[in-house]
């Protein structure tokens, strides 16, 4: 998939001028953040919280070793474990198996990866049908291969209005508007796919070493179908998702629905182990792991290595008040909000997504909620500390920067610029309590505008208080 990161702040305008994507945003704003805080309320979530970091801790401290382990559990259940070094290296792999297999359809549960890989393409490119089964995936794909705005609910940008003329227009089936009619009607369009594809391709939630399986977590159902019904299996999954024991995915799967969706447990909850054995009725005869780098290796042992913990959960962008005004779409790339505004620049390079480390308030909101205690604030700054040390912010910005170090070591001087600066700024104000346009810096009242200090400094507020 294409990155557009760059476009970010065009992007974002666009969509903050967006009234009806504001009204979207806003519905799926109460759904998440009020699903949430309803769900932990019966879960000790601090002492959970801890424990789910203590665990993806564990892992990526020796994360060669655990996936050792799980190459030897899932080859001695007659899985091949396959290693990606890239994207490119996905579409390789995943081509080569549909070829030695015959295979012509592949059924798709929901895999950010193969998004990453740019997956659909390459596969389309080498004769291969590909089929979102995941109903918001499959919304975009029949409209002309629409890229996710939401790693858990990829049409959230979405009405029902636009999806019923969708379903009219594609599927040629008399408009329905109602939820309950259109599902049924999805879900008959992709009956005779699930029976037809010879091979599933799904992500991976996490990777249980000691046992060598996969854990799928989805609400449709579609993750079974496609995990069962077709003869070749392929799952492809980051090498941080995987984790020691079947009683740590017990305590991970207390705070991964939760988090993601505002539920004690997700409708579909499987644990698939090995290809299918004689007696079994469903299940897989070849089953491939796609264990894939892509930048993930690099992270360890650096200052970014805390972002290896993430289960992708969501809850991040949830409660981010800067992707509840832009949505997903205006990142750019597979991953929006906060873990995108990490994630992005540190696997398709800083270069390349200049502006997505300033797209946040650094309010912190991410860091209270995020699972396993990421300090995604912190990361941001890091990575916008990189970018002035590699000049790749504007120079007046960098040139204000350094002002600003350079007062702020002189308190005297500091206090005097302060001084002037809100006298400066009520001077501007005229007497009201915004400014509507800011002097030297326009863009920031672009889109809003900025509060006029009383005219005071805090020094001398301070010194005021203090002398009564």
């Amino acid at each position: 998939m294409q990155n557009q990161s760059m476009h970010f702040k065009q992007r974002a305008a666009a969509a903050a001028a967006d009234r009806a994507l504001q009204a979207k945003l806003g519905t799926a704003k109460a759904l998440f953040v009020t699903g949430r805080r309803r769900a932990v309320a019966d879960l000790d979530l601090e002492a959970t919280r801890t424990a789910s970091q203590a665990i993806r801790d564990t892992c990526v401290a020796d994360l060669d070793l655990w996936l050792e382990r799980f190459e030897t559990e899932a080859t001695r259940r007659g899985a091949q474990v396959l290693w990606a070094r890239d994207g490119a290296e996905i579409c390789r792999l995943v081509i080569d198996i549909a070829r030695r297999h015959g295979v012509k359809k592949a059924i798709k549960s929901k895999s950010m990866l193969s998004e990453e890989a740019d997956l659909n393409a390459a596969l389309e490119a080498a004769g291969v049908q590909p089929v979102e089964t995941d109903l918001g995936e499959y919304i975009l794909q029949i409209n002309g291969n629409e890229r996710p705005s939401h790693i858990i609910a990829p049409a959230i940008h979405k009405t029902k209005e636009e999806v019923a003329e969708l379903f009219e227009r594609v599927h040629r089936k008399p408009r329905k508007t109602d939820i309950g009619q259109m599902t049924r009607e999805a879900r008959e369009e992709l009956r005779a796919h699930f029976l037809s594809a010879e091979m599933g391709i799904s992500g991976g939630n996490f990777l249980v070493a000691e046992t060598g399986s996969l854990a799928l977590v989805t609400n449709e159902g579609n993750g079974r179908m496609v995990t069962t019904l077709p003869r070749v299996h392929v799952v492809i999954t980051g090498v941080e998702k995987v984790i020691p024991t079947l009683e740590d995915l017990a305590t991970l799967m207390r705070i991964l629905p939760r988090s993601a969706t505002g539920q004690t447990i997700s409708n579909y909850f499987s644990v698939l182990t090995g290809v299918k054995r004689p007696g079994d009725t469903d299940g897989p005869e070849h089953l491939y792991f796609i264990l894939v780098d892509n930048g993930r290796i690099d992270l360890l042992g650096g200052d970014f290595q805390p972002m290896l913990r993430c289960i992708r959960c969501a809850a991040c962008m949830n409660h981010c008040p800067v992707y509840q005004t832009i949505g997903g779409h205006a990142y750019g790339w597979v991953y929006p909000g906060p873990m995108g505004s990490v994630l992005t620049p540190l696997y398709v390079g800083i270069e390349n997504a200049i502006d997505l480390p300033q797209a946040a308030t650094l309010c912190n909101q991410c860091g209270a909620v995020c699972p396993v205690k990421i300090p995604l604030p912190e990361l941001m700054r890091k990575l916008r500390e990189q970018e002035v040390e590699r000049g790749l912010r504007p120079w007046g910005e960098r040139a204000a920067l350094a002002l600003w170090g350079w007062l702020a070591r002189r308190p005297r001087l500091y206090a005097l610029a302060a001084k002037l600066g809100a006298r400066t700024l009520k001077w501007q104000a005229g007497g009201e309590d915004r400014i509507r346009v800011l002097g030297l810096a326009p863009s920031w009242t672009a889109g809003r505008d900025f509060p006029a200090p009383e005219g005071r400094t805090f020094r001398e507020l301070y010194a005021e208080r203090k002398s009564r």
